[in-house]
């Protein structure tokens, strides 16, 4: 589809700052601001440990949870790690030591909870972000990071959001494992961007 000419500039104009556009992403910022200020450096540290104690890590998420773990699961491949996505084909058995990260808001979405069982009944580790750290998966996973935000539940104690339900847990949640994706980057490659494009695919 071709864009007419004339209205291009629209495209790299500057937003007013009356427009809805510009007042719904100041607020979502807002709203972002005070939880990521919440996290801290030790549950980093928390979860870089148990990703290079692990032989294998497996990752498994429902909806836009699992969309955001898979983008993290493709940048610890990227980094050198052994990493597989639950329900690919090509995921093996997974073994005693390894590592299953799964990441559920609500914590209690049915399917991850099983998976969970799963691995912890066949020796492996089990890790889990989530919101709430008081629900189903948070009490099966061995090492619960909570990250606070809003989940479908629309629980009472969670923050305060316009936003739909979710959102902003997932935003914080993907911009705290893209902060252990750079710290990880800094200290296994260096910050060396041909060492992780050698491992990028080039089928594409």
């Amino acid at each position: 589809m071709c864009l007419p000419q004339n209205h291009r500039e629209a495209f790299f104009s500057e937003s007013p700052k009356n427009s809805p556009f510009s007042q719904a992403l100041d607020h979502m910022l807002d709203e972002l601001g005070g939880v990521v200020s919440n996290l801290t450096p030790e549950m980093a540290e928390t979860l870089i440990k148990e990703l290079e104690a692990a032989p294998r890590i497996f990752g498994y998420g429902a909806g836009r949870s699992g969309y955001i773990l898979r983008g993290f699961c493709m940048r610890l491949m990227h980094l050198g790690f052994d990493v597989f996505f639950v329900g690919e084909t090509i995921t093996p058995r997974i073994r005693p030591r390894d590592l299953l990260l799964v990441m559920s808001g609500s914590g209690e979405t049915a399917h991850t909870a099983d998976m969970v069982r799963r691995a912890n009944g066949a020796g492996a580790r089990t890790l889990v972000l989530t919101a709430q750290a008081d629900s189903i998966i948070g009490r099966e996973a061995q090492v619960v990071l909570t990250i606070p935000g809003t989940t479908k539940l629309t629980l009472e104690k969670e923050p305060d959001s316009i936003q739909c339900p979710g959102s902003l847990f997932e935003q914080a949640a993907f911009l705290f494992l893209e902060t252990v994706v750079l710290m990880l980057f800094k200290r296994r490659l260096g910050h060396d961007h041909e060492k992780m494009l050698s491992r990028h695919t080039d089928l594409e």
